[in-house]
């Protein structure tokens, strides 16, 4: 039986001696916190449906009667609301998302479906008719989530501009916020 020698690295984060120095986890916890990352009430996802219901928006959550489950639908606006962690789903100039160093071919694989899947129900959502906003983590940051969460409140009221795809406050005809 190995016996661990616990202490602080140059990171401040406990390891074992056995571990290669250059780790952020003690063996075995790397695995533990993945596993305890959740699939829907996210902490950012609570926040944008309390923030939704007190301003009188009425929603159903991860109804799963459409593509991707979506983390809220708002019948009445016939709008769709995705929040999106950005690691996750793989979110394009974003500093919360950065490959990881180790095992890059799982997690490219891994990332890059993810990405392929929501596009591809994004599509069949705005099929069926549903406009589809997407509300990414880093938007939610303390220094931008009032002015984010507001402008989500605006774009589920105001009227899709035709021929616009809406993805996290920006319209692909004019590309701007």
């Amino acid at each position: 039986m190995r016996s661990a020698i616990r202490g602080t690295g140059d990171n401040g984060c406990v390891g074992t001696s056995a571990d290669s120095g250059d780790s952020k986890y003690a063996r075995g916890t790397r695995s533990y916190t993945m596993s305890r990352i959740r699939g829907k009430d996210t902490s950012i996802e609570r926040l944008v449906r309390s923030y939704l219901f007190a301003r009188g928006f009425r929603f159903r959550k991860n109804d799963r009667r459409y593509p991707g489950h979506p983390d809220i639908v708002l019948p009445k606006y016939h709008t769709i609301v995705f929040v999106n962690g950005c690691f996750w789903h793989m979110h394009e100039g974003c500093p919360k998302f950065k490959m990881p160093g180790s095992s890059v071919g799982f997690w490219t694989a891994k990332l890059t479906r993810n990405r392929e899947r929501d596009g591809a129900q994004h599509e069949q959502l705005r099929a069926m008719g549903w406009r589809v906003i997407d509300v990414w983590e880093c938007e939610l940051e303390r220094q931008s989530r009032d002015a984010r969460l507001q402008s989500l409140a605006s774009q589920i009221l105001d009227a899709p501009v035709e021929g616009a795809v809406e993805n996290g406050g920006e319209t692909a005809d004019t590309g701007q916020q």
